[in-house]
């Protein structure tokens, strides 16, 4: 039995092996492109969690999926994400200076060439997941790509934040919240759940099973980030904080208040976790992550 001691470090490299496979997936910097190759590179290098990428390690892990390919997926992910983080800083979205305690991609480089790396960073998860090295099936890796494009497009990531570019109109209707924390967060989250049980052919209870966990867990996650825009410190967080709070947006927070939206994390990681029961010993890193992953500080 892994000890819940070991988790963060068991996290901290996989992100590590994570960075090394997306510096080996990335185009070097090099010809005309250059600044847009470096502008990707930046962004993707940077650091980060790599939370998406280690659910999609550890779930195919439970149905012996081979290592290499799931890598792959994760890296695909992980470019999703970074993507969707480049475009979240622009000023005509969040306007944020820092990410990870760094110059954004649009104050490192412009907004024109954040635009494009975002864009390129898209595009290439796509090509990873078409190559054959990330599974021998066509169907496998076709599903891969179109349950990708449904969790990071108009129902899904994409969705979500236009919601919450909007969510001062929200008001206090907890439900069209709780829907655009599902899509904008808990979207990708879920993906990475699901794409190592796709790879692994885990039976529909199964998938159904880490579905409910990983909505769960992901709206969670967002809570968190809710309250740590309350709670928590520009150098602690990496990014500056109190700009929902600014912008008069709608959020657990404001509508439970602080306790009441901690109230609601506890609740939501209890189902988490009670959604993996039927697997016993084999999700045992997956419950023990949920404790980790939502007492986080940045």
């Amino acid at each position: 039995m892994i000890a819940l001691l070991d988790l963060p470090h068991r996290m901290d490299e996989t992100a590590d092996r994570v960075t090394l496979a997306l510096d080996g997936l990335l185009p070097r910097v090099q010809g005309p492109e250059a600044q847009l190759m470096s502008a990707m590179r930046y962004a993707a290098l940077g650091g980060g969690k790599r939370l998406r990428p280690f659910y999609v390690l550890e779930t195919g892990a439970m149905f012996g999926v081979d290592t290499s390919a799931l890598m792959r997926v994760a890296a695909a992910l992980e470019c999703v994400h970074t993507y969707s983080l480049i475009h979240d800083d622009l000023p005509c979205m969040d306007d944020d200076d820092l990410r990870r305690g760094r110059p954004t991609v649009h104050k490192a480089y412009d907004e024109a060439t954040a635009v494009l790396a975002g864009d390129g960073l898209l595009t290439f998860a796509f090509e990873i997941l078409a190559d054959p090295a990330t599974h021998p099936d066509p169907n496998i890796r076709c599903t891969l790509m179109g349950k990708l494009a449904e969790a990071a497009g108009p129902r899904g990531m994409v969705g979500g934040q236009m919601m919450d570019m909007s969510a001062d109109t929200l008001g206090d209707d907890i439900i069209a919240v709780t829907r655009m924390q599902r899509m904008k967060t808990g979207a990708l989250i879920s993906y990475a759940t699901d794409a190592g049980a796709v790879m692994g052919r885990a039976s529909d209870d199964a998938r159904s099973a880490l579905r409910s966990f990983s909505h769960d867990l992901g709206l969670a996650y967002q809570i968190t980030d809710d309250i740590l825009d309350v709670e928590g410190s520009l150098d602690a967080v990496g990014k500056a904080v109190g700009k929902d709070a600014e912008a008069g947006k709608a959020n657990f927070v404001t509508l439970l208040g602080l306790q009441g939206a901690k109230d609601r994390v506890a609740l939501l990681a209890e189902q988490a976790r009670s959604h993996l029961n039927g697997f016993g010993e084999r999700a045992i890193v997956l419950a023990a992550s949920v404790a980790i992953v939502l007492s986080r500080t940045n």
